[in-house]
């Protein structure tokens, strides 16, 4: 059975997260890389084909587009409206999960 897709299971992977978070403001690939890098302190690292192939994905789901391209010939991206928005959804079910998980560790129900 093919593997669904992010984008149709409601929720997003690390990469496209981080990806969107770092596109609040235009920026191109390497650029999006490095803004990632420094957010997470490295904790979290996207590799070029694994950007490029997210950045299709968001593309593809109008949460990001292509700003004019520039003369440098660097591709640079910026979050959509749906995108922030999408992103926003992200955020709140973050907290959920984390708030389940806050609930059963606080009453010790976890088995040891």
């Amino acid at each position: 059975m093919p593997r669904k897709d992010f984008m149709d299971m409601g929720e997003l992977t690390d990469p496209a997260y981080f990806i969107l978070l770092s596109l609040t403001e235009q920026k191109h690939g390497y650029l999006i890389m490095k803004t990632i890098e420094e957010l997470t302190n490295n904790e979290i690292t996207i590799g070029p084909a694994s950007l490029y192939t997210t950045l299709k994905k968001l593309l593809k789901a109008d949460l990001i587009q292509l700003v004019e391209e520039t003369d440098d010939n660097k591709k640079p991206y910026v979050i959509t409206e749906l995108g922030y928005e999408r992103l926003q959804q992200e955020v709140d079910r973050k907290r959920r999960l984390i708030a389940y998980a806050e609930k059963i560790l606080a009453g010790g129900n976890v088995s040891k």
